[in-house]
C-alpha cells in the first residue's frame, strides 16, 4: 500500500490550474496552426492569428488565456493500492483549486448557490469525478472550462431505433445553435450511451483526449472525422464571423446503455481548450 500525503495532491492541483489557464498546450496550438492554413476567410484567418498570438502573450507574461478562467472539473484515477494520509482527498483537491486561483491571480467565477449567486471567492468547489483503477498511482486531469461554451451544451434522449444520421443532426444543430457564443473554432465532445446523468460525463471526458488523436475504434474515428467536416460546412467560422473552420476536433466516447434508451450529450469547448494532467 503506497501512501500519498494530501498536501501533494493539493500542490499538484494548484500547479495544473495555473498551467492550464496560462499555457495553451502544444496539441491545441498545432490544431490552430492547421486551421490557419485551411481557413480561406480573411477575417477568419486574422481571428485565428490573434488567438495564436494571445496564447504566446499569455505564456510569456504568465497571464490567463481568457478572462473567464472557468469552472474546474477534475477527473481522478486513483490506484486501489493508494492511501491518502494527513488530510481528506476531496478537500485537498479543493485546496489546490483555491490556492491556484488565488496565487495565479485567476478570476473566481463560482457562486455558492445557483439562485443566491454569492461568489465563493476562491473558485471552489470543483466538480470531481473519481475512478478507482489498479495500481498505486493517482492520475489527476484538470479541465478549466468557461461558462460561455458550457452553456451551449445539450443532451437528448433518443429512441433506441434512432439512426446515426439523426444523432449527427442533433450534434450539428447544437453547434449551430451555439454560433458565436462558444467562441469558435470549437472542440466538440460527444457522449453516447450510459444514462441521462452519465452521457454528459462521457461528453466532457471526450474533451480530455489529446487533440489529433481519434478514437481507437476505426468506425468511431471515421465518425469523428465526418462530423468535423459536416460542422465546418455550416460556415459559422472563427468567432462566428464566417469561414471554413468552425470545429477543430470532435471526440466521441460511448458506453453501454439500457435496451430502451439512447442518450446523447454534446459538450462544446471554446478554442481556449485548457486541459492539464499529472501522475503522482
Amino acid at each position: 500500500m503506497r501512501e500519498i500525503v494530501a498536501k501533494r495532491v493539493a500542490d499538484t492541483v494548484k500547479k495544473l490550474c495555473i498551467e492550464a489557464n496560462t499555457n495553451l498546450s502544444e496539441d491545441v496550438l498545432e490544431a490552430l496552426n492547421k486551421a490557419l492554413a485551411k481557413e480561406e476567410s480573411p477575417t477568419g484567418r486574422e481571428i485565428i492569428r490573434q488567438i495564436i498570438n494571445n496564447a504566446k502573450v499569455a505564456w510569456r507574461e504568465k497571464l490567463p488565456l481568457c478572462q473567464d478562467t472557468g469552472l474546474v472539473t477534475v477527473f481522478i484515477e486513483v490506484g486501489q493500492d493508494v492511501r491518502i494520509i494527513n488530510g481528506a482527498f476531496n478537500e485537498a483537491i479543493n485546496e489546490g483549486v483555491s490556492r491556484g486561483y488565488n496565487q495565479g491571480y485567476l478570476r473566481k467565477s463560482i457562486v455558492n448557490d445557483p439562485l443566491e449567486r454569492k461568489n465563493t471567492n476562491d473558485n471552489t468547489p470543483a466538480i470531481i469525478h473519481t475512478k478507482i483503477v489498479p495500481g498505486e498511482d493517482i492520475k489527476i486531469t484538470v479541465l478549466t472550462k468557461g461558462g460561455g461554451a458550457e452553456n451551449c451544451s445539450a443532451i437528448k434522449m433518443f429512441a433506441p431505433t434512432s439512426s446515426k444520421e439523426e444523432i449527427d443532426k442533433f450534434i450539428i444543430e447544437t453547434v449551430e445553435a451555439a454560433g458565436p457564443n462558444a467562441c469558435p473554432p470549437v472542440f466538440v465532445g460527444v457522449g453516447i450511451g450510459g444514462s441521462f446523468d452519465y452521457a454528459p460525463i462521457l461528453a466532457k471526458k471526450a474533451l480530455l483526449r489529446q487533440v489529433g488523436h481519434n478514437h481507437s475504434q476505426h468506425d468511431v474515428a471515421t465518425w469523428e472525422r465526418e462530423l468535423v467536416e459536416k460542422i465546418n460546412k455550416t460556415g459559422i467560422g472563427p468567432m462566428g464571423l464566417g469561414g471554413k473552420v468552425t470545429a477543430l476536433a470532435v471526440s466521441i466516447e460511448k458506453h453501454p446503455c439500457h435496451i430502451s434508451s439512447l442518450p446523447v450529450a454534446v459538450n462544446i469547448e471554446c478554442h481556449a481548450h485548457r486541459v492539464r494532467e499529472a501522475i503522482i
